[in-house]
């Protein structure tokens, strides 16, 4: 949720965040959204994640860091659960796990997750568009609010969806693979349905970190359906992204992380796991 500012500033001070600004590139509200996190000591502009996509490939799927501890560093994001147990959103501050057999719930603080995206979510840029035909239209969409390939960004996206078509992962034993557990993924499909897309676009030079390009998950406004995002349609939306100029990487500790072989390149099992199947 944004919230509204109105103040006066003196001369000098209006002076020097527009030359601030003309210099740096930031808009106004990203510059006062900035100085005011500084002042307060809250992070801003930074991904907190947990573990990496690389290990998420590799079945490494056991809880290592609480909802608790994701949530003092962002109010907003997504992740997994404990074994793969369905799709984790996080909105204005609420951890939501959408279970496999359809229904979604609060997690609680002492819930574990294997891999999580949080930040603190500030718009850095708006945009309302129409005529959104699907998921690829939609991407194209936002690029064109992205400044760089080379950022990472969070992206919010609100509006009525006619048509949306989303999967929720089924808990796993150890030691599958993520492509052998998105076999046994339940598939939801929903028309006529306002919810909200929390997600990140990351880059491809950090394909072993995370999912490269847009990675999206859906959550109905009345917060009782949720899950990972495989197509949508939809005649207006509000797109709203949030510039992210740091990273925070939290490497988990358990056995099963500190004995996987990562070296691979994981984004063909993740781009083969996040397909829409017939």
């Amino acid at each position: 949720m944004s919230h509204s500012l109105h103040l006066r500033l003196p001369d000098g001070l209006w002076k020097a965040l527009q030359e601030h600004c003309a210099h740096s590139g930031e808009s106004v509200n990203h510059a006062v959204a900035s100085a005011i996190a500084d002042a307060l000591d809250i992070e801003h502009h930074t991904i907190y994640q947990v573990s990496t996509s690389g290990a998420l490939v590799e079945g490494v799927f056991k809880g290592c860091v609480r909802v608790g501890d994701i949530r003092r560093h962002g109010d907003f994001g997504l992740g997994s659960f404990d074994g793969l147990d369905g799709e984790g959103i996080m909105l204005d501050g609420v951890c939501w796990q959408a279970k496999s057999d359809g229904s979604v719930q609060v997690a609680p603080d002492d819930a574990l997750a294997p891999f999580w995206v949080a930040t603190h979510f500030a718009a850095d840029h708006t945009q309302t568009v129409t005529d959104i035909s699907d998921l690829e239209t939609l991407t194209r969409l936002l690029d064109s609010l992205r400044s760089s390939e080379n950022m990472f960004a969070a992206i919010r996206v609100r509006g009525r969806f006619n048509h949306v078509k989303y999967r929720v992962a089924c808990k796993c034993d150890a030691g599958v693979t993520l492509l052998e557990a998105s076999k046994h993924q339940q598939e939801f499909v929903f028309d006529d349905i306002e919810g909200t897309l929390v997600g990140f676009w990351t880059p491809e030079y950090a394909r072993t970190i995370n999912v490269p390009g847009y990675h999206l998950h859906f959550i109905s406004d009345e917060f009782r359906h949720a899950g990972h995002v495989l197509a949508l349609r939809a005649q207006a939306l509000e797109l709203e992204l949030h510039v992210e100029t740091n990273l925070q990487l939290v490497l988990p500790e358990t056995p099963e992380f500190l004995a996987a072989d990562l070296t691979g390149d994981p984004a063909a099992a993740l781009a083969a796991s996040e397909d829409d199947t017939p």
